[in-house]
């Protein structure tokens, strides 16, 4: 049984993980942190993982950006493994990140949801041959209009894999309003979409001559990103410190 602290617990994405782990055999949630509580938990709520007085194996964190880094020295304090779900995060975040990486182990991932990550692979094998053949490569994401930040972490994120298979690295390319010229081979253009209660979709177009190839993944709940956070909380709990990510966690 994985004992789990869910660091923002009040909010959608807490309150799902919360749900799933009722029916899950192999997962618990001990405790809570958020910044209000109302009680309607089944467990205690803290203001911080530092205060959390019930033994856990690890922490899934599902809350903003700006939480990071006190969160991460509360889990060294404790030597609890930490999967952090929250994406924004700065460069200088990112350094924190992998500096505490050396203290525990620490999961990472834009995206949480299984298939986003098994479409990843898929990226991989396809970019292989579409590239070399000339196709050009866009990636369209969309989600609701509260989201804060665009593109995607996960739509960066595919770029990322994309881009892993190719050399010389594409450029990345988020607005084309001020240039007057023909698209460039090497580039990765990226559009975000904002609007309605969008959950999240991604569409990956390699472009050629006379034909369109698209990879695509929707995302019809939330419960997909909670249900992906619980599986990397099970794999992470015993982990050596270092940084790990989803790709490990369905087995690469």
């Amino acid at each position: 049984m994985t004992r789990i602290i869910m660091h923002g617990c009040n909010g959608r994405m807490g309150q799902f993980i919360t749900e799933l782990c009722k029916k899950d055999e192999n997962a618990v949630i001990v405790a809570g942190v958020d910044a209000w509580d109302d009680g309607h938990n089944a467990y205690p709520v803290y203001l911080s993982v530092g205060q959390v007085q019930e033994e856990a194996d690890v922490v899934i964190d599902f809350s903003s950006a700006n939480a990071m880094e006190n969160l991460l020295v509360d889990c060294v304090g404790k030597k609890l493994p930490c999967v952090l779900c929250t994406t924004g995060f700065s460069e200088e975040q990112l350094s924190f990140m992998k500096k505490k990486s050396e203290e525990i182990a620490i999961l990472k991932s834009a995206n949480m949801s299984l298939g986003i990550n098994v479409l990843m692979k898929l990226l991989k094998e396809a970019t292989k041959t579409f590239a070399p053949a000339g196709f050009d490569i866009e990636i369209v994401e969309k989600h609701h209009n509260q989201k804060l930040d665009a593109p995607s972490g996960t739509a960066l994120a595919l770029a990322d894999a994309i881009n892993e298979e190719l050399d010389p690295k594409y450029e990345y390319v988020y607005d084309r309003s001020t240039r007057r010229e023909k698209r460039p081979e090497k580039e990765i253009g990226i559009s975000a979409v904002r609007g309605g209660s969008i959950v999240g979709d991604h569409d990956v177009l390699f472009c050629g001559p006379d034909e369109v190839i698209t990879i695509s993944h929707r995302a019809y709940s939330r419960g997909v990103f909670a249900k992906g956070a619980i599986e990397a909380a099970k794999f992470l709990a015993g982990k050596a410190p270092g940084m790990y990510d989803m790709q490990q966690v369905i087995g690469e």
